[in-house]
């Protein structure tokens, strides 16, 4: 609840770097990364009790967890926004404080989560409980306070009569403001003696992801980096690469992990582990059963094998 005290008007940054936006249909509810639109500002009421809290779009309605799949099959919920009813606990959600974000627990369990991925789930919004650990951050979120809630004002202090001070007194009033100086004196100079410490990034091993998937006419579906879905990921294993991509994609079936060779342009199949110098990297998924695929995973003939690798290329 620290996150959202005292505030009256709040973004929330999801972990792929867009906020939470109130659509201007004032029904649905996703993820952009336009700050000026006013339908990512939200404003913060406490439930009584303090322990929970409603978000109420510039729309005049709420950020409600319903009951509603997103996609059929998954477990996934759709949010909305929608109007207030008496004790509808679906417009409440708990704050849970995870570091230096917090995370949004909705009546049944479930949190706020900003889903990644390609079409339909690219900057979609539900509600569910994570089950792997490469989608474990996107229930995290920034809160970014817009406006602060007017300070209850203060009761006025009643007035004092002036006492009459003895010399005594004087004299210590005196000797203390002295001191006092002397010490902010001296603390002055010690702060200006502190060394500032550089700061380390605390993801430099880490690297970004973007990648699309391949379609049924053996194009890639993106042509830039806005179209790209996008993701962190640590180390340098294409197994673990492609584990993730499985749930990034949401392709059960088998795929290849496949980059353009930086000269002719061509996909070419990923088979080494990635480079050491955690530069983004651009990835193309193909599945294995199509027509690519088989052309990437067909069996070679020993002589095939003492050939050059340009039979990879596509």
């Amino acid at each position: 609840m620290d996150f959202f005290e005292g505030a009256k008007i709040v973004r929330l940054k999801s972990h792929h770097g867009k906020y939470l936006m109130a659509d201007d249909d004032h029904n649905a509810v996703s993820q952009d990364r336009d700050i000026s639109s006013k339908g990512v500002l939200w404003t913060v009421e406490i439930v009584p009790g303090g322990e929970k809290i409603r978000l109420k779009s510039y729309y005049g309605k709420y950020l409600t967890a319903s009951d509603h799949a997103f996609l059929l099959g998954m477990t996934g919920k759709k949010v909305l926004q929608s109007f207030a009813s008496k004790a509808d606990s679906a417009l409440e959600w708990e704050p849970i404080a995870e570091g230096n974000f917090v995370k949004l627990k909705a009546r049944n369990g479930n949190y706020l989560r900003a889903n990644g991925g390609v079409p339909p789930w690219r900057n979609s919004i539900t509600h569910d409980v994570p089950v792997t650990s490469a989608t474990q951050e996107w229930i995290f979120w920034k809160v970014d306070i817009m406006e602060n809630k007017d300070p209850d004002p203060e009761p006025a202090p009643a007035p004092q009569l002036p006492r009459p001070l003895s010399r005594k007194s004087l004299s210590e009033d005196e000797d203390q403001a002295s001191g006092s100086s002397h010490r902010t004196s001296h603390s002055s100079e010690n702060h200006e003696e502190t060394p500032v410490l550089p700061v380390r990034s605390a993801r430099s091993d880490a690297r970004r992801i973007f990648y699309t998937v391949m379609n049924d006419q053996g194009e890639a579906v993106a042509t830039d980096d806005e179209d790209w879905g996008s993701f962190i990921f640590k180390g340098h294993s294409l197994k673990h690469l492609t584990e993730q991509l499985h749930v990034e994609t949401g392709i059960d079936d088998d795929i290849i992990l496949c980059a353009r060779h930086p000269l002719s342009a061509k996909l070419y199949q990923m088979r080494l582990e990635l480079p050491p110098n955690n530069a983004p990297m651009h990835v193309v998924v193909v599945r294995a059963a199509s027509a690519a695929g088989r052309k990437f995973s067909r069996p070679k003939s020993s002589r095939a094998l003492h050939q050059d690798d340009d039979e990879d290329l596509v």
